[in-house]
């Protein structure tokens, strides 16, 4: 419902002519799945910017056929389905590569092609329950593990398919060949989790100490009006936060007397630091940790985020005009390329909207 379609985004917002191919009458379901105006939805207005759309039922000859002559003038192919779906559909890798032989072909499913839970229907919170991120969640005090209230899996798969895909394209420019790329939410997902989330299960064997992972920890404290976070990963950052909370009591403890004290002594030390910055508003919390450089941020609101300085600063959120729903705020492509600059040229389609135009482009129909 969004990996591949965020995927395809990113290429869409750097250039690529991305063509949406939906069920005739229905199409995609995040059409219908939240808040929406003039008959879109924000997540789809979002994600499905920059992008045509062309309803073909692939469940007849005619679609398919229709099809096959738009892959033959395409570089890629992302496809969403759980496994086994498309072939017995007669879209496969095998079946559209006879249309183009240098295809990239995307299948981006739960959990793979195979095993115990290949057929599984999946969404993000499954991946997020299976790739321990939930428990990484976990609360501190009950253990109860808890979601992350945005569909990581999801995006962190859409990102690296979209990674996967300019690096197949590249390798096609060097060997003239194309290939069959397999993504699973799991991989992804489990692979990004993976430096810091389960550094207690990185190295083998009886001779390590298993610290608490820092990643259990929210990092969040209580002020006397809001929330702040701040970390102190070197000595020197310790150092600061003492000398900003009037604590000097702190640099005499040998729990806290280096990082990897300070790492296995992290529930203590978490505590008094809250200690420390509950007694100080937010701004004069961060006013002493900014003096002694210590890392640290307000704990912004939604509509915090909106009025940021630095998201200003930025230009990151910008505003659009959609032609059925109206003036809409997002967030500009992150990344910012000098000489091909990634821009927001067109709103996400209505159902069907570029049938007719694209079946003309190809030759399909008459003009």
């Amino acid at each position: 419902m969004v990996s591949g379609p965020l995927a395809t985004m990113h290429l869409a917002d750097q250039g690529a002519d991305v063509i949406k191919i939906e069920q005739p009458g229905v199409g995609d379901l995040v059409r219908h799945l939240g808040p929406q105006r003039g008959g879109m939805t924000a997540v789809f207005a979002v994600i499905n910017r920059n992008k045509r759309s062309v309803e073909l039922d692939l469940k007849t000859d005619d679609g398919k056929a229709t099809l096959g002559r738009i892959v033959a003038t395409s570089d890629v192919v992302v496809q969403n389905f759980r496994p086994g779906v498309v072939e017995r559909m007669g879209i496969g890798y095998d079946d559209l590569r006879k249309h183009r032989a240098d295809l990239v072909y995307v299948s981006i499913s739960g959990f793979g092609r195979t095993g115990p839970y290949a057929q599984k229907r999946v969404y993000d919170p499954i991946i997020q329950a299976i790739s321990g991120l939930a428990a990484i969640q976990a609360d501190r005090d009950t253990g109860r593990p808890k979601m992350v209230r945005t569909i990581i899996p999801d995006k962190i798969t859409a990102m690296t398919a979209a990674q996967a895909i300019t690096a197949a394209l590249f390798s096609r420019e060097r060997s003239g060949k194309g290939q069959h790329i397999e993504l699973a939410m799991l991989d992804a997902t489990l692979s990004f989790v993976w430096p810091e989330g389960m550094v207690r299960h990185t190295f083998l064997g009886d001779d390590i100490a298993h610290a608490q992972p820092g990643s259990t920890s929210d990092l969040i404290y209580e002020t006397t009006d809001g929330y702040v976070t701040a970390s102190t990963m070197t000595d020197k950052e310790w150092q600061g936060m003492a000398r900003a909370m009037e604590k000097p009591e702190w640099l005499e403890d040998e729990r806290f007397s280096t990082p990897a004290a300070r790492v296995s002594n992290m529930s203590t030390r978490l505590n008094v630091i809250q200690e420390g910055l509950g007694r100080f508003t937010t701004e004069e919390c961060l006013r002493r940790l900014e003096a002694e450089d210590v890392p640290c941020a307000e704990v912004l609101t939604r509509e915090g985020v909106l009025a940021d300085p630095q998201v200003a600063e930025n230009e990151l959120l910008v505003e659009t005009e959609h032609p059925h729903a109206g003036a809409m705020r997002m967030p500009r492509p992150a990344a910012r390329f000098r000489a091909t600059p990634a821009e927001i040229r067109t709103p996400a389609p209505t159902l069907g909207e570029h049938t007719a135009e694209v079946l003309r482009e190809m030759g399909i129909v008459k003009r």
